[in-house]
């Protein structure tokens, strides 16, 4: 049978020394691994034809090889690889659990040492010459036994104030009586043993538990994990911690965040804009956005809450800020309309405007571009003056007001936009106002 699954095992290894070459095969830790097995077999195969029963040299090391095949099933199956990468992954946090028994330990050994270190030795009683108090390790070895339960009743009674605990010989004459137990020991050994069974040990159910969660945890479903990541990524951008970031880092903030709450860092730069108009979150008189109304608008986007349908946004807002008054119960009319602006705000600007007019005027810059590119290589065919250029480009904005509509209410699609690269977005400009300006002047 050994020699059955040292052939399997050896052809596998040729065959996947064929298949992925020499640099490729040895560049996998599982494919050393099982190189490393196939050796071992083999040495422990040919040593024992060519020495039978020999004990020259021990070859009992290379039949720990065959027990290792067992060992390749970790890579085959997805759950035993999280069970073992849970158990070594919680090494990293046991430490500071060892660390807070060694403490524990160390207090009660002291303790012990000082209240029931003057009781003599009796081998007839649990205070015995393998248990006592009288130097430091034997007193943690006493408390390691009571943390396991082996008999800690009985050392305890022997510890207690009773006629059969008694003083050392040499302290006999320097105490009043011969009787050195204290009734400390009742809270003593019982507060020692309830801490060690109900607080430490769950300490280490606990940080298992946690790594288990936090390896088998669905990344992408929204939880909690990624508010964590939004804070974090927040406070790079707002490090006096104000609650607000200038709009345009808005952007540059949402591509850091992985999906769903994000966008992700390989989303392209025009479709995170777009994104943002669909958000339309209120924008600040100085040019900032808020903390809440950011994670609000971004968690309502990706859960869909309330942003698809026939109706308006006004319409979908309004009913939005009915549920969330019915289940939450805000006080706080300010943080509402922080999150969910009110319908019929004058003046009301959002970022969604802010990117839209923005989509507007680079879409108008890449058209009078192209036009002056058409000029100089003569495919545009008989010469045009600026103002012939001018009217095409509004003929063109004009074609393009349903797609601008859908925009700014939402109502996005991928096609709508072709993928170019990305463009310079910090213009510095107050919304419409630079685009009638350029108009003006052309």
């Amino acid at each position: 049978m050994n020699i059955f699954f040292t052939a399997v095992f050896a052809l596998e290894f040729i065959l996947k020394l064929i298949a992925f070459r020499f640099k490729n095969y040895f560049g996998e830790a599982w494919n050393v691994f099982d190189f490393i097995i196939v050796l071992g077999s083999f040495i422990d195969i040919i040593y024992t034809e060519v020495h039978p029963g020999s004990n020259i040299f021990s070859i009992n090391f290379f039949r720990l090889f065959r027990v290792m095949r067992l060992v390749k099933l970790l890579s085959r199956g997805e759950g035993i690889r999280t069970l073992l990468w849970t158990f070594i992954k919680s090494f990293q946090a046991l430490p500071y659990v060892a660390l807070l028994i060694v403490m524990l330990f160390f207090i009660y050994a002291v303790i012990g040492m000082q209240m029931f270190g003057k009781i003599a030795i009796d081998d007839s009683t649990e205070i015995n010459r393998n248990n006592n108090f009288q130097s430091f390790p034997q007193a943690v070895l006493v408390l390691f036994r009571s943390a396991t339960g082996e008999a800690w009743q009985q050392v305890m009674l022997a510890c207690s104030n009773q006629p059969q605990t008694k003083c050392m010989p040499d302290l006999v004459n320097q105490t009043k009586s011969d009787n050195c137990g204290s009734d400390i020991a009742f809270p003593f050994f019982i507060t020692f043993y309830m801490i060690c069974s109900f607080l430490i040990i769950n300490l280490f159910v606990a940080v298992i538990m946690d790594n288990f969660d936090y390896l088998t945890r669905d990344w992408s479903i929204l939880g909690p994990h990624h508010l964590d990541e939004f804070v974090r990524l927040w406070s790079e951008y707002d490090p006096s911690a104000k609650g607000r970031i200038k709009h345009l880092d808005v952007v540059a903030l949402l591509r850091k965040i992985s999906p769903p709450l994000g966008f992700g860092k390989l989303c392209p730069h025009r479709v995170a804009c777009k994104r943002l108009v669909s958000m339309n979150m209120p924008l600040n008189s100085d040019g900032t956005v808020m903390f809440n109304a950011t994670l609000f608008a971004l968690v309502r986007t990706s859960l869909r809450i309330k942003t698809e349908g026939e109706k308006s946004p006004d319409q979908l807002n309004e009913e939005l800020r009915a549920v969330i008054r019915k289940i939450w119960k805000i006080k706080n009319q300010k943080l509402l309309d922080q999150v969910v602006p009110p319908p019929g705000v004058e003046n009301d600007v959002t970022v969604g405007k802010f990117y839209a007019t923005f989509l507007i005027q680079d879409y108008f810059r890449r058209f009078k571009k192209r036009k002056e590119n058409q000029l100089k290589t003569g495919l545009a065919g008989a010469q045009t003056n600026s103002s012939v250029a001018l009217q095409a480009g509004l003929r063109q904005l004009q074609d393009l007001g349903p797609e601008i509509r859908r925009a700014i209410s939402g109502d996005l699609d991928e096609d709508t936009f072709p993928v170019d690269p990305e463009p310079m977005h910090r213009v510095s400009c107050l919304l419409l106002g630079a685009g009638d300006e350029s108009a003006n002047k052309l």
